[in-house]
């Protein structure tokens, strides 16, 4: 069993972290969708895109060779629908399941007996807590509080007295979410996964996240030299910050540049996690 830490408040101390440069040919994307390319909506179905966004995508995606992936907590049938007409390479439930750049899926079968016990738990919770969203997304489930916040300290308690040493999820804390997931798989293994093949091989890897459940990317692209994006407020690893989604939109629509001359210097600047 793993265990993640519980959200951050956020009265904490912050850092002023610069925005990030502009996006270069030679960069390798990974883009978080909710709360980074569109705005958090009280269910994940209201959820929208910037349709501009949408179709600026297809030449985001050849500018970089094709190396730009989605990286969700979100199914990829889930994801597939905010983008119509488009099938990107994308992981989802949190690396549990991949498509590559070729279109092919990797799936990770969850823990059956696990999965089973702790969707028994959730759906109780949601039963007795009516304005509670049970998100069951196949190997992860997520239990949405939004719109009952109060009700976190409780939920944390009877999902971590629910989990066993040898059960292999962990709880994920999220945006007004509570999450279990096989504890395998993250958005930095998923990242990693990506990262070992083509196209995305051999590029400068860049990550933009506004979630706890971001922070594990972050940590993988960071042991590959890359940047890291912080969307929004709260504490973070991150090099780098964006205010909102709409200044991450005006950052992907801007011109890409060309890659550093080879020998010229180029540093990344390492800020204290806040």
């Amino acid at each position: 069993m793993s265990i993640a830490p519980a959200p951050e408040h956020a009265d904490q101390p912050r850092f002023v972290r610069p925005p990030p440069p502009a996006l270069r040919h030679d960069c390798a994307l990974f883009l978080d969708i909710d709360g980074t390319l569109a705005e958090l909506a009280s269910v994940p179905e209201a959820v929208r895109v910037d349709q501009e966004l949408v179709r600026s995508l297809p030449r985001i995606m050849r500018d970089l060779g094709g190396a730009l992936a989605l990286v969700t907590g979100r199914a990829i049938t889930s994801a597939d629908r905010l983008f119509p007409g488009l099938t990107l390479p994308m992981a989802g439930q949190h690396g549990c399941e991949r498509r590559d750049a070729a279109g092919s899926i990797h799936l990770h079968a969850p823990h059956r007996k696990t999965q089973a016990r702790l969707r028994k738990l959730l759906r109780r919770l949601a039963r007795r807590h009516p304005q509670l969203l049970l998100e069951d997304k196949g190997a992860a489930l997520a239990l949405h509080y939004r719109a009952i916040p109060d009700l976190a300290p409780q939920l944390y308690r009877a999902v971590r007295r629910s989990l066993r040493e040898d059960d292999g999820y962990s709880l994920q804390p999220g945006k007004l979410l509570i999450e279990v997931k096989p504890h395998e798989f993250d958005k930095g293994t998923a990242i990693n996964d990506f990262m070992a093949e083509t196209p995305f091989a051999g590029r400068l890897p860049v990550f933009i996240g506004d979630d706890l459940t971001d922070e594990d990317g972050f940590a993988s692209v960071e042991r590959l030299g890359g940047w890291t994006v912080k969307v929004g407020g709260g504490r973070t690893r991150a090099q780098y910050r964006l205010p909102d989604v709409g200044a991450v939109i005006r950052w992907l629509l801007a011109p890409i540049h060309d890659a550093p001359a080879r020998g010229s210097a180029t540093s990344v600047t390492t800020l204290p996690r806040s």
